[in-house]
């Protein structure tokens, strides 16, 4: 059978591993950081009813620009920002792509703070970027003299912020984003997939795009709007930005099925937003469980809960798996990644979990 050390593969990709969360069918599913809330029944009919309308055109390309989708996420996002000055693509990860595209490659490098999101760094290895870290300070965080220091010592062309941070919920204050902004003359990347988990008084950094035609934030419609199954990612830019993105772009990237589906959960954006309110109660449940059974939980403001103080934290993966509940583990020593679930998912971790550790079952249900 062949193999790939048969296949004349490109030499930068010899010895990598593709991205491998675990897909398995199990009862409580809580490793992937996916909206456990379904589509509001009367949100998935609108959907439908444009995908149907959609389809009824599907012989011809759809509109490469992608122009309402734009307009919609402009509206949406606001910061008095207009259809140029946004991007959208397959998830996130294809956004990240353009990005680095546009902007890295061979000779290029792009500087990350692990640990961090990991398709930060594949991605980079698949556009031939070279990828550079820094290290955080205590707690996951990053300041702005770490960042500025390790900016200085690398020189990227480059700098990604995961903000909050994925693995580690945690956040990535403005004053770090815009010193390590003026540190550089690269892009300066921000990854908010989780920004609609932030606290309410929590600016975005949507607020230091003014002025800063280098700075690039991004979103998604994976987590706040249960769209993971749909891939619809985006960002908002200086429309210079964008105008580089389109060189890199495939032609008709987005499939008029998916800008229709996008179309019609942005027209139900309060509805759907609603599921975040609910979701931050159970993440907050959760991690008020976990450190009533001894473990550290470190502030999140995502729908994800990292919790240390774990022995062994292959052997805790698997004795929950096998009471059906799948979380994460990331390799961080001592530590284990949760997704907030429903009600009833948060019940049925934290009883596997305390059934797992010997310990009595707490946090009743919110």
């Amino acid at each position: 059978m062949t193999n790939l050390a048969d296949l004349p593969l490109r030499a930068d990709l010899v010895g990598r591993s593709a991205y491998g969360a675990p897909q398995l069918v199990v009862p409580v599913a809580l490793n992937v950081n996916e909206n456990t809330h379904p589509v509001p029944p009367d949100v998935a009919e609108d959907i439908l009813q444009r995908i149907r309308a959609a389809l009824h055109e599907v012989n011809r390309y759809p509109d490469r620009e992608f122009t309402a989708l734009r307009e919609a996420l402009a509206g949406y996002l606001g910061h008095e920002l207009s259809r140029n000055h946004v991007w959208a693509a397959n998830g996130s990860n294809e956004v990240i792509q353009h990005v680095l595209q546009a902007f890295g490659g061979p000779g290029r490098r792009v500087l990350g703070f692990p640990p961090t999101y990991s398709m930060h760094a594949i991605i980079a290895a698949s556009t031939s970027t070279e990828w550079v870290t820094a290290e955080r300070d205590a707690d996951f965080t990053i300041s702005a003299p770490t960042a500025v220091a390790a900016v200085q010592r690398e020189r990227p062309d480059l700098v990604f912020f995961c903000a909050p941070n994925n693995p580690t919920g945690t956040p990535v204050s403005l004053e770090t984003i815009a010193a390590a902004y003026d540190a550089t003359d690269g892009i300066v990347f921000v990854d908010e997939a989780y920004g609609e988990f932030m606290p309410a008084d929590a600016p975005s950094a949507l607020t230091l795009l003014p002025g800063r035609e280098r700075l690039i934030v991004s979103r998604t419609m994976s987590k706040a709007f249960a769209f993971a199954g749909a891939r619809v990612g985006y960002l908002a830019a200086d429309p210079a930005v964008t105008d580089a993105l389109r060189l890199v772009r495939l032609p008709y990237h987005l499939s008029a099925l998916t800008q229709a589906a996008a179309l019609g959960a942005l027209a139900h954006a309060p509805e759907m937003l609603r599921m975040v309110q609910e979701i931050c109660v159970q993440r907050d449940r959760t991690a008020a469980g976990l450190e009533a059974l001894g473990h550290r939980v470190w502030p999140s403001w995502t729908n994800f809960v990292l919790f240390g103080g774990v022995e062994d934290p292959a052997a805790l993966w698997q004795a929950l798996l096998d009471r059906g509940v799948l979380i994460r583990d990331l390799a961080i020593p001592g530590c284990l990644r949760v997704s907030a679930g429903t009600a009833t998912e948060t019940d049925a971790f934290l009883s596997a979990f305390a059934e797992v550790t010997g310990r009595s079952p707490v946090g009743s249900r919110a």
